[in-house]
């Protein structure tokens, strides 16, 4: 499977605390992410991460576009719900989740309960969906 990782500012570290405790869940899967949350997680955790541009310079629209390709299985878009600025790419990337049939958490007690529904194996309609085996794509 392929998960997204998204995190605005004030939620980077939260994001790091979360992959560090789930590394071997996330080790796993394939993961993608915008630069900064990316380098940041791979950092700490030691997890190849596929990295897209940052925020400011289309990362969400590049993760939107493979949302709508049916590329990522699932998306952790850890939000700060004080910062209005962000709101537009947490709309769309919550629009295309929908519309794709894609899970989101945008909070960390949603994506506990994605990352162990992932772990048991509840997420496995996706390779259904989506049979392209595991392969990740190329950036």
């Amino acid at each position: 499977m392929t998960i997204a990782l998204m995190s605005h500012d004030r939620k980077k570290e939260l994001m790091i605390q979360f992959c560090i405790a789930y590394c071997g869940i996330l080790s796993k899967h394939n993961v993608c992410a915008t630069d900064t949350t990316g380098r940041l997680v791979a950092e700490a955790t030691g997890l190849p991460v596929s990295l897209f541009l940052s925020h400011a310079h289309g990362g969400s629209q590049q993760i939107g576009a493979r949302i709508a390709y049916n590329e990522i299985d699932m998306v952790l878009f850890f939000s700060d719900p004080q910062d209005n600025a962000a709101d537009d790419d947490l709309r769309y990337i919550t629009h295309l989740c929908d519309q794709y049939n894609i899970p989101i958490a945008t909070n960390v007690a949603t994506a506990e309960m994605l990352i162990h529904g992932l772990e048991r194996g509840d997420l496995d309609w996706r390779e259904i969906v989506n049979p392209r085996g595991n392969k990740p794509f190329s950036i």
